[in-house]
């Protein structure tokens, strides 16, 4: 099997792995849209802002490009080409 399959299973392994976990932990706790988040219930000003959706997804973007050179070196550390599989 050529290399770039592994990539191209492990996305797809996580793809359904989102789908199926995220569907039973729905399913457990109940995801209600109309609920209010903490950030409107508790707003400070300070630890509690409501900020707009797209500042939320940069936020979420900027935390995992950033923990993806932190870990890559040390994954490849540790375990060596291992890792790849």
């Amino acid at each position: 099997m050529p290399n770039y399959m592994y990539f191209i299973l492990a996305v797809v392994a996580l793809i359904v792995g989102y789908v199926i976990y995220g569907g039973i932990v729905a399913k457990i706790f109940g995801a209600d849209p109309n609920r209010p988040t903490p950030a409107k219930t508790m707003a400070d000003g300070v630890d509690y802002v409501e900020m707009p959706l797209w500042k939320v997804w940069l936020i979420q973007l900027l935390n995992i490009a950033g923990v993806g050179p932190v870990f890559g070196p040390i994954l490849g550390a540790l375990y060596g080409p291992v890792s790849l599989l």
